[in-house]
């Protein structure tokens, strides 16, 4: 994915610059002194210096997918990674590297985003447009540390930043949870006792989650009751609705439809299927 970054990089600037007849060469080199001393043509180097992951981007929190068939399918947010690149002109004269690095600011800052006209399918997928940030005050603050690692002389640099999504995570399928159990009650011992004491008298409350649906059945104004509470039941716009504290035994569902009569459901908790046709 890297590489094909770099890619995309080049054809910008290439583009942008623009690069005719090959006047002027690009290179991804870690510009070292001995690199350096071989160049014999104007050249823009772009040294990728850094890759860390953006921990103000973090996201903990799975996302879900129903997949209508009694299925669901987590996937964990992707990893955003900020790449740094340093990018310097090298050329015969300083005047000739300047009109460069000025050639590459004027261009870089027309971006805030790569163009999706030159993103590969391998970079096509990421949830956000790849960001581009150009010669930001943060960057580049130990410039004279980095060259003297290189072994090379201090030279202008321009700080370019791109951030990426990289998802390492396999999705997870399973069936979805229709039936949940809370039990209150006396353990023997704690910590750590998985079960209640027996015979404690323990109290059972269920959750529990359907869906309303039919071939006729518009979700706009559809409303739900459970009578035996007399309880307004919130219903999502693709008809799933959830039910809590409940205890083990038999209640009634009222569907109320604009234009249409309401309709009585029995609902048996706990039960494999809480769906309701209609």
């Amino acid at each position: 994915m890297i590489s094909d970054l770099d890619d995309v990089l080049r054809e910008l600037l290439i583009r942008e610059l623009p690069v005719k007849n090959g006047e002027v060469d690009l290179a991804f080199d870690q510009p070292r002194r001995e690199w350096s001393a071989r160049l014999s043509r104007p050249t823009l180097n772009l040294f990728l210096h850094d890759v860390r992951e953006n921990t103000l981007l973090r996201h903990q929190e799975w996302q879900v997918e129903r997949n209508g068939n009694g299925a669901v399918t987590k996937r964990r947010s992707a990893v955003r990674v900020d790449l740094h690149y340093m990018i310097t002109a090298w050329a015969t004269e300083p005047e000739d590297e300047h009109r460069l690095l000025s050639r590459v600011l004027m261009a870089l800052f027309r971006f805030p985003q790569l163009p999706d006209d030159l993103l590969p399918e391998s970079l096509k997928q990421q949830p956000v447009p790849i960001p581009l940030k150009v010669a930001e005050q943060e960057a580049l603050r130990n410039a004279a540390d980095l060259w003297g690692v290189l072994d090379n002389e201090l030279r202008p640099a321009v700080a370019c930043q791109i951030t990426l999504a990289l998802n390492p995570y396999a999705p997870v399928t399973g069936p979805l949870v229709r039936t949940r159990e809370l039990r209150f009650g006396q353990a023997a011992e704690l910590p750590g006792r998985e079960r209640l004491a027996e015979p404690a008298r323990a109290e059972r409350l269920w959750s529990v989650g359907g869906a309303l649906y039919g071939e006729a059945l518009s979700r706009e104004g559809v409303r739900l009751f459970l009578v035996e509470r007399g309880l307004s039941v919130p219903v999502d716009p693709d008809g799933r609705f959830v039910l809590g504290n409940l205890e083990a035994g038999d209640y009634t569902l009222e569907v109320q439809a604009e234009g249409r009569k309401p309709r009585r459901r029995k609902l048996t908790v706990p039960a494999p299927d809480y769906d309701i046709k209609l």
